[in-house]
């Protein structure tokens, strides 16, 4: 199995009057696990939906391969779906289950099953072949909606949020079983979530979504540590959030007066002086000041309060109407003995301005 390359070449997708995927161009590379990342009802399914066959563009083109999609059914397109519900038949045995794309292209029984028992070796549940669906944990029957779809040899996998219906460790253990897969055999992923957890750990490069509109296309580290956005700061993990307006600009940094101090961040947008704007920084970017130093960008707080995540810690801080969190890895003490007023403190490098805009939680 190879994967294929997905282009979309001013795609648009409209619902009568409604824009549902404003014109877009995006291009997938072969062998890559890229997700779309978005709210709910961003757009991110039906770009799925565009990919799969299921449903055609308003405008626009859909290349697999370089070979134009338009006119081409669900079917013969060399693309597998999974679907958030799985599908799979309850009253069938797993290997069958994984045998029925094959069935439906008139492979013969005992072909149908060594191909569905390689794939069930794949995902390490040779064992189960003869369980009913039923008989599975959520984890196994993923795993068996994954050989389904590779049992047709597709060139590009399509997965609609399938892991949503997991818990938390599950879902966890599930990422790294897809990213394997997906290692093994090749084939692109195309993966839709919600979840920025899920795309940051997963994938290689990231598309975020907003009201039709890919707002970022990057490597999970640049979508992580650069955003192109305030929504796609704020919609990818946590920040601490600064509104104040450009004073003056410092080569590639920007000070930023706000009601709570000036502070120097990196400028990637050379925002100019008047500039309404806000400071972006991570919690686990921040400090508490300790000893004697005099930190360029520091806040005086007092301590709100401390909650634990097993392996972190997270400590809470407020001025006037702010809140900050600082991010700790629970080491020992780690924030076990926090005064009542103390100042935090951020690197310049560690943080940046951009021009003031909506937020994802807003």
């Amino acid at each position: 199995m190879r994967g294929k390359d997905v282009v979309l070449q001013n795609v648009s997708v409209m619902f009568g009057d409604f824009t549902a995927v404003h014109p877009t161009d995006l291009q997938i590379n072969a062998s890559e696990f890229f997700s779309i990342l978005g709210p709910s009802g961003c757009g991110k399914t039906t770009m799925l939906r565009l990919v799969s066959g299921f449903l055609e563009p308003s405008s626009g083109r859909v290349l697999i391969g370089d070979e134009d999609m338009a006119g081409v059914g669900p079917h013969k397109r060399p693309t597998a779906l999974i679907f958030q519900n799985l599908a799979l038949f309850p009253l069938m045995p797993v290997w069958e289950n994984v045998a029925f794309g094959l069935e439906m292209r008139d492979w013969p029984k005992d072909k149908r099953r060594d191909r569905a028992y390689e794939l069930l070796d794949l995902v390490a549940l040779r064992d189960q072949a003869k369980k009913l669906p039923a008989d599975l944990s959520g984890g196994q029957r993923q795993r068996v909606a994954v050989a389904r779809a590779l049992a047709v040899e597709p060139s590009v996998l399509l997965l609609d949020e399938p892991l949503s219906a997991l818990d938390l460790k599950l879902r966890q253990h599930m990422r790294a079983e897809l990213k394997d897969i997906q290692r093994k055999t090749g084939i692109t992923f195309v993966y839709i979530t919600h979840d920025q957890g899920e795309a940051l750990a997963m994938s290689d490069r990231i598309a975020v979504m907003k009201d039709g509109v890919i707002l970022q296309v990057d490597t999970t580290d640049r979508v992580y540590d650069d955003p192109a956005t305030p929504f796609v700061a704020s919609f990818v993990g946590e920040n601490n959030i600064i509104r104040g307006e450009i004073e003056r600009r410092d080569g590639g940094y920007g000070v930023i007066a706000t009601a709570h101090g000036s502070f120097r961040a990196r400028n990637p947008r050379g925002l100019g002086v008047g500039a309404k704007a806000m400071l972006f920084v991570r919690p686990e970017k921040m400090r508490i000041v300790t000893g004697s130093e005099a930190p360029e960008n520091r806040v005086r707080v007092s301590f709100l309060r401390r909650d634990l995540e097993g392996p972190f810690v997270n400590l809470f801080f407020q001025k006037d109407d702010l809140v900050f969190a600082i991010h700790l890895t629970n080491a020992g003490e780690a924030g076990r003995e926090v005064p009542e007023t103390l100042e935090i403190a951020f690197e310049p490098d560690d943080s940046m301005v951009m021009e003031a805009g909506e937020l994802a939680d807003e």
